[in-house]
């Protein structure tokens, strides 16, 4: 008795995990698919001309060109940020009406890396959102923040409970039948509860790593802030009361780039983060850099520097859980092994959502199938009471 009555309470932590969270799990497989592709379907739906063609050596443009041509385009905005493309040659300068402005104001201007040349300016968020910053807002968020990021963290995590006690389901339900039998000429609801048991094991390992990936992922907003407000108070404790210079009074982006260059020769520098108070430190830039091997490329480390001098001012190390961020990030879209990843990870995906579309069907088939039961019954219960009337 007490082995049925574990796999009868499997059976309700399987049920009732997978419906609460099979909805949103179905929204995240289908805004992660073009995800997965993220790169491919930008280079399609990109309108800009091309770069210019130059040897893959050519040299870096001064960053301080690029900055003193966005500033001449908009004299009345400030510098968020730099973004230095490492597999694209573009640089992208973002700006707004304020360092601490809403981020969804913040537009962009492209920049040929290597000549220095203006390519385009992409508009806010505000003002603008492609297909792909749409997929991205739904599968992050659903457009709703850090509330939207925790509640599907939750989800995320139902998703991977419903795994595990699929596993354990699995074992008693097979021990009559072979591995990967699928009962053709029987019931379409038999036939479909074979497949969505045989997919589901075949995308087992998968569907964890997606899982638990995911949830670390939209963890990342409280993680970070976590870290900001245990880590950064003592590194800025020093600086606690100093007003914010202005952009004009403060180092050069190309100064600031070039210290951390020679700092830390093993890294490239992805991006400069201008000082501001509300989303960073007043009185610093953040250079964001990562490893220059397979594997450290996945992991950004960043650096302080003043926000007068450009000197270095400290490289903090990031706790492990930020690293495990760093790490699963990629492995969440399949960004590790070039394209033949990205196609497994599609494929896999895809049969993933059959695996959700075909729980969601057993379970309106089994409820159907349920309330034709019972109306059977309530149909010969009112025969008998009928019968026994006229027999009176």
């Amino acid at each position: 008795m007490s082995g049925a009555k574990n796999i009868r309470t499997w059976f309700l932590v399987h049920k009732w995990t997978s419906l609460v969270c099979t909805v949103f799990m179905l929204l995240l497989c289908i805004t992660g698919l073009p995800l997965i592709f993220t790169h491919e379907i930008e280079h399609l739906l990109d309108k800009d001309p091309p770069f210019a063609e130059l040897p893959a050596d050519a040299p870096r443009a001064n960053l301080d060109r690029l900055v003193e041509q966005s500033r001449a385009r908009y004299p009345k905005e400030d510098i968020r940020w730099i973004f230095i493309d490492d597999e694209e040659p573009q640089v992208l300068v973002a700006m707004s009406p304020g360092t601490d402005s809403d981020p969804k104001f913040t537009h962009t201007l492209r920049f040929d890396g290597r000549t220095g040349a203006f390519v385009s300016e992409r508009p806010s968020q505000a003002e603008s959102l492609t297909f792909m910053a749409v997929m991205l807002r739904l599968h992050v968020d659903m457009f709703a923040g850090l509330a939207g990021e925790l509640f599907l963290a939750v989800m995320g995590l139902l998703l991977v409970t419903a795994i595990v006690s699929g596993v354990v389901l699995y074992g008693p339900f097979m021990k009559k039948l072979d591995f990967g039998t699928v009962r053709e000429g029987r019931s379409s609801r038999l036939k479909w509860l074979d497949l969505h048991n045989l997919l589901g094991v075949a995308t087992l390992a998968w569907a964890l790593v997606v899982g638990v990936t995911g949830v670390i992922n939209d963890l990342s907003t409280p993680l970070f802030g976590y870290w900001q407000a245990t880590e950064m108070p003592a590194i800025l404790a020093p600086y606690k009361g100093k007003a914010m210079p202005p952009q004009n009074e403060m180092a050069s982006a190309q100064v600031v780039y070039e210290a951390v260059r020679k700092a830390m020769p093993d890294t490239v520098t992805t991006s400069i983060v201008y000082p501001t108070e509300k989303y960073g430190s007043p009185q610093h830039f953040v250079l964001w850099s990562k490893g220059n091997t397979p594997f450290t490329s996945r992991i950004f480390s960043p650096a302080l520097l003043d926000a007068r001098t450009g000197a270095l001012s400290i490289a903090p190390q990031l706790p492990w859980y930020l690293t495990a961020l760093a790490v699963s990030r990629p492995l969440h879209f399949g960004d590790y092994g070039g394209m033949p990843l990205k196609v497994l990870w599609a494929v896999l995906d895809v049969i993933t959502i059959i695996v959700l579309g075909s729980g969601l069907y057993l379970w309106i088939a089994r409820r159907k199938q349920t309330g034709e039961r019972i109306a059977q019954l309530q149909r010969r219960h009112a025969q008998v009471a009928v019968a026994n009337a006229r027999a009176s």
